[in-house]
């Protein structure tokens, strides 16, 4: 099965634009009918689909764009795979830290909370 572009900017909710920007970072390559239209593979929605993943996992369009190309060097996929588990660790210990810098923001908040309602009853005062 093959694509146009207006289908794959449809399917993946995407503009032409952001298809064709994929192009030139190389990360996808349509082939071309004779008339010069982009034509995509079952392939191309495949890497697509790789892309967007990565994308919200947070990983830079760099780093995709290393791992999707590593599946051509590497047609068993073990240097895919491993550069995904290297990227994907680092990503993990930074949403760690991010979360953990969250809750510790959370906690000092409701103490902050805290300590304003125990000062507003204490002066007989309530916020209704």
């Amino acid at each position: 099965m093959t694509y146009t572009i207006t289908q794959l900017a449809k399917d993946f909710n995407v503009t032409t634009r952001t298809i064709r920007y994929y192009e030139e970072l190389n990360l996808l390559q349509p082939a071309r009918s004779e008339s010069g239209r982009r034509i995509y593979s079952k392939r191309d929605v495949a890497k697509m689909k790789l892309i967007f993943r990565g994308k919200r996992f947070g990983f830079t369009l760099e780093e995709i764009k290393e791992m999707v190309l590593l599946f051509h060097q590497d047609r068993i996929g073990r240097k895919q795979l491993e550069r995904t588990i290297e990227y994907g660790t680092k990503r993990i210990e930074e949403m760690t830290s991010f979360i953990e810098e969250l809750e510790a923001m959370r906690t000092e908040m409701e103490e902050l909370r805290d300590a304003f309602i125990k000062k507003l009853n204490e002066s007989g005062e309530t916020s209704e």
